[in-house]
């Protein structure tokens, strides 16, 4: 019974079972209760027909500059150097991404590249990371020209393929994740520590779990046991009260019935492919056009973060977005929070409702409403942790 553990969690991905791992080790029974029929959450890989460490829900790249999150899960990995990069299928060619000077120097004839490069390590500087709509809003007309090409490019469909808005409509948050860099570095991210798990992110997940304090129960919605009298500030396990600590990190509007209506995400589908050798020069490439000419945004070859990739065969995945839809037969997988002002709002309701429940706590990428990277919600769920252990 719920009641004989000291702690419940709902899902066992990087929130669920780094917060789990931490209460097992104070000393707290801990039970996992997880919706679908692994663990690992949307990080989870395994092995498949072609001898290719696959990732279930698209490309997963580690990287950090966290000294705490690194330090943590090499309890139960060791790691291999792997540096992502990302091409861009920009008018016929693959050029680097996010844009650069390489990129300048592919696109336009030699003696406006170079004159461009100079504008721009002039107005800011070598090495510096510009977000695009700050680009953009530069007055010197040279600059301002580079931008919106840029921003034609690079942003303009890719965002309304991505997100089903324009570049201007979201949050500035998004689009300054991917920032113009005036540098030659063509990696993807500049994190200090950019490595990958040498046998895959579920091994990891097995041996964070491995505690004698862990329960972990798959194909189990946590919501069908733990549910919550907002009227009376209570948790409810299986219908009778429950005192203990319950993390919960799926999402809000399940908890509570969608009683408000739902919350608005952006979903995944996956077109996997098999083929033979190598398919693409990158690991990942962009096509950043109208979903006329690519309705999908970005094809993986998985084998390409291996650690020892098989030579014969391939894995690919293409990539299309969609709205996420709980009911439907495609997009029915929550990946990105929507942060329009109507959304924020209904979710801001959602934790409302919640207010004075001491014992229940919202961790995660969906629980919380916004988008964590790995290594953020690693160092997010230890202090997390640590901080309810205190009381």
């Amino acid at each position: 019974m719920i009641r004989d553990y000291d702690a419940v969690i709902a899902g066992a991905g990087f929130a669920g079972a780094v917060s789990a791992r931490k209460l097992a080790e104070a000393g707290k029974k801990v039970l996992i209760l997880e919706k679908r029929n692994h663990i690992g959450g949307n990080a989870y890989d395994y092995c498949d027909e072609n001898h290719v460490l696959r990732h279930e829900y698209g490309p997963h790249i580690f990287h950090t500059n966290s000294e705490k999150a690194v330090a943590f899960l090499s309890r139960f990995t060791d790691w291999f150097d792997y540096e992502h990069r990302v091409l861009g299928w920009i008018e016929g060619r693959l050029v680097p991404i996010p844009f650069n000077l390489t990129s300048i120097e592919m696109l336009f004839e030699k003696e406006k590249a170079d004159h461009l490069k100079s504008v721009l390590i002039s107005a800011y500087g070598m090495g510096k990371k510009v977000p695009i709509l700050e680009l953009r809003k530069n007055p010197d007309p040279e600059i301002n020209e580079l931008a919106e090409y840029i921003f034609e490019h690079v942003f303009k469909y890719y965002t309304m393929k991505q997100w089903g808005y324009t570049a201007e409509e979201i949050d500035p948050a998004v689009t300054a994740r991917v920032p113009v860099l005036v540098s030659y570095d063509d990696r993807y991210f500049q994190d200090s520590f950019q490595k990958m798990p040498k046998d895959g992110y579920t091994a990891i997940f097995e041996k964070m779990l491995d505690h004698p304090n862990i329960t972990v129960r798959l194909n189990t919605d946590a919501a069908d046991h733990i549910t919550v009298d907002t009227e009376n500030k209570k948790v409810l396990a299986d219908g009778e009260p429950y005192d203990g600590i319950v993390i919960y990190t799926g999402l809000a509007d399940h908890l509570l019935k969608y009683c408000l209506g739902d919350l608005s995400y952006r979903s995944l589908e996956f077109d996997v492919q098999s083929h033979d050798g190598d398919y693409q020069p990158a690991t990942t490439v962009n096509y950043p056009t109208s979903a006329e000419i690519h309705p999908y945004t970005r094809i993986s070859e998985y084998k390409k973060m291996m650690f020892n990739p098989p030579a014969e065969r391939t894995t690919v995945a293409v990539e299309y977005p969609y709205v996420y839809n709980r009911t439907g037969e495609k997009g029915n997988v929550p990946y990105y929070p929507v942060f329009t002002e109507e959304s924020k709002g209904r979710y801001q309701a959602y934790t409302d409702l919640l207010k004075g429940i001491s014992n229940l706590y919202l961790l995660g990428r969906l629980a919380e409403y916004r988008y964590y990277n790995m290594d953020a919600i690693v160092e997010r769920a230890l202090e997390f942790t640590d901080e309810i252990l205190k009381h």
